[in-house]
């Protein structure tokens, strides 16, 4: 399926495709009369030609018509083949809609449509989800990426050997959006029923949220994006991955009173995450070990914890006094520091953990993430749980990439509007 669309696209009409356009190539080689140059921009302009009519917004501008009126029916628009998937019966022609006219399989609405998409008339939606670029090649996992790529979770054990080929690429894209990247961007534009979602992308990647002279100019992008989804009229925006960190903007408390007649509701998703670790946590489990920062994942899991009469082990370190602060005093006795003589639980909750760190867990260890990002899977003799995650209902559409770190911070929300 392609172009948002319902209507299934068939493989052979792909393979009919090849047939057809090798015709032209075929026939010069077998007259003797072939040139490089020529098979070369044949190749190109076909190329061309099929990804425009796929790109899902309209790009031929209109005095292009106007100054040649014949082209009308020598090169055909996206919203004009857009018409062919949505439509039956339909715009059969590719590239050349001249044939369409002749034998009247022109849709009536295609100079409609073609007006309306060249005036960009885009509706609001209810919830935007505002999140970044991973790693470098996590621009590979948009829609102008590779379908094969955005169907599976990143994992660096994956990657592919073109991947990798293509690093310069990716490297080079991220220079640019370092450079020039100014506001957030559409990634995707979802639906659930009436509900219209979309989601957003600030034009960073993982290792510049780390860099502290970038903290102010990120803040820069979100404080943006906020303010054009509230001039837009959205009603929820959930803040994805980073663009919650504490150490950023307290999780979107820093905009809360920077801005207090804000109209969009800003969520992070960190009580249904905690809601979906809690589940993971085996039933049976007495006692845990909880390897993690001061996140409101990890301070309320751990409160949960002991409300249930789950012994919490965590390091000895200041988060260990200030999440003692938050307990109730009936309960506190379920948090303990973590020492030698400890016996080591086997269930860890954890953020991240370096390899020396995990070697130190028991045989037969579960691991289970608390934070958006997985853990490096180093043991064989252990069990490692994925990223608080839910399964998205078979009724939302156009999903083009794997949401497992998203969806904590998307249902919550849904239950708001």
């Amino acid at each position: 399926m392609h172009t948002d669309a319902a209507v299934i696209h068939p493989f052979a009409e792909h393979m009919v495709y090849y047939v057809l356009f090798a015709i032209p190539m075929l026939s010069t080689l077998y007259m003797g009369n072939a040139s490089v140059l020529g098979i070369v921009l044949y190749i190109a302009y076909i190329d061309f030609m099929n990804n425009m009519g796929h790109c899902n917004f309209e790009l031929v501008p209109r005095w292009m018509f106007q100054l040649f009126p014949p082209l009308k029916y020598l090169m055909y628009t996206p919203s004009f083949h857009s018409l062919h998937h949505t439509q039956f019966r339909t715009n059969y022609s590719l590239f050349m809609p001249l044939y369409d006219y002749v034998y009247s399989t022109m849709d009536k609405s295609s100079d409609q449509l073609y007006e309306t998409s060249l005036r960009g008339a885009e509706e609001t939606p209810g919830l935007v989800h505002l999140t970044h670029m991973t790693d470098l090649q996590s621009v590979y996992h948009l829609r102008i990426g590779f379908a094969s790529v955005a169907s599976r979770p990143s994992a660096t054990g994956a990657m592919w050997w073109y991947m990798w080929v293509l690093w310069p690429v990716a490297w080079l894209s991220m220079a640019l959006a370092w450079a020039y990247g100014s506001s957030a961007f559409v990634v995707e534009r979802i639906k659930l029923g009436k509900l219209r979602m979309q989601t957003w992308a600030v034009p960073r990647y993982n290792f510049q949220y780390g860099l502290s002279w970038e903290r102010e100019s990120i803040n820069g992008l979100i404080e943006r994006a906020i303010l054009d989804a509230d001039a837009r009229g959205v009603k929820v925006l959930s803040l994805g991955l980073l663009n919650q960190a504490k150490q950023l903007n307290g999780g979107g408390e820093l905009f809360r009173h920077r801005y207090p007649k804000l109209r969009v509701r800003l969520v992070d998703g960190s009580g249904l995450a905690t809601a979906v670790v809690l589940r993971s946590i085996p039933r049976d489990a007495k006692q845990v070990l909880l390897h993690a920062g001061p996140s409101k994942v990890a301070c309320a899991t751990a409160a949960a914890l002991c409300e249930r009469g789950v012994q919490v082990v965590m390091n000895p370190n200041k988060e260990y006094d200030m999440l003692k602060s938050q307990i109730a005093d009936s309960k506190a006795s379920y948090l303990e520091r973590r020492s030698d003589n400890h016996h080591t639980p086997q269930v860890w909750l954890v953020d991240s953990i370096d390899d020396e760190e995990q070697k130190m867990a028991p045989k037969g260890a579960v691991f289970v993430p608390i934070s958006q990002f997985p853990i490096k899977k180093i043991r064989k003799d252990c069990t490692y749980l994925s990223t608080p995650a839910m399964k998205i209902p078979e009724t939302m559409q156009n999903i083009h990439a794997c949401e497992v770190t998203r969806i904590a911070s998307v249902v919550n929300p849904l239950n708001q509007i």
